[in-house]
């Protein structure tokens, strides 16, 4: 639109440029756009879920010889499929920031029931 002669050059002038890589806005939305709010209120309600499940997992695990709660996949499941069905998601997540340790890079309800997840 910027070549086109038929557009209106200070409609355009006000839009910003295209980022590139390397620029600490690359890939971000604008400060304080819609955008920008709708992003940090998924990742404050992830970060809940992830309290949340981090709880279940406290509540109903064992502490073990080396004073780590753990549970089993198949019985986290069982009780946290009647808050959320995205706990495989959470578990994930929560893995990331180094609240939870088990073993797979996936876990599949049936399948992997038997995988002890350890709080951390």
């Amino acid at each position: 639109q910027r070549k086109n002669p038929f557009s209106s050059n200070d409609r355009l002038a006000s839009k910003p440029g295209h980022t590139h890589r390397g620029d600490p806005t690359y890939g971000r939305p604008p400060e304080g756009s819609q955008t920008e709010q709708r992003g940090k209120d998924a990742h404050s309600h992830v970060g809940k879920e992830v309290e949340e499940l981090c709880l279940i997992i406290r509540s109903t695990g064992q502490v073990g010889e080396d004073g780590l709660v753990s549970v089993t996949f198949g019985q986290l499941f069982e009780t946290y499929v009647t808050i959320s069905n995205k706990v495989v998601g959470i578990l994930l997540r929560a893995r990331k920031h180094g609240l939870v340790r088990f073993e797979g890079e996936m876990l599949w309800q049936g399948k992997d029931d038997d995988v002890v997840i350890t709080l951390l």
